[in-house]
């Protein structure tokens, strides 16, 4: 029993899903190495954007909302780096 991809293998959605996986990945690493918060919050901000914008392009409710959160909460953590 394999998986099976119902996810759209071509066109702008599918090239920013995995930009913005590689970017959570990076954040991830950078997280896990005890690199930069600031850093780790941007690309994770980034990344969440890409799924964001990917979850709109689907219209994924589910993935809408956990991104729209996502990006609400890493956004408030960077400007209370500046505040």
């Amino acid at each position: 029993m394999g998986l099976k991809d119902t996810t759209p293998k071509d066109g702008l959605s599918w090239y920013i899903k995995w930009i913005s996986s590689l970017i959570l990945i990076s954040a991830m690493a950078v997280r896990a190495s005890g690199g930069s918060n600031f850093l780790d919050t941007t690309l994770s901000l980034i990344g969440a954007s890409g799924w964001f914008f990917v979850a709109c392009i689907w219209g994924d409710r589910s993935l809408i909302t956990l991104n729209a959160i996502a990006m609400f909460i890493l956004f408030s953590g960077i400007l209370q780096r500046f505040i």
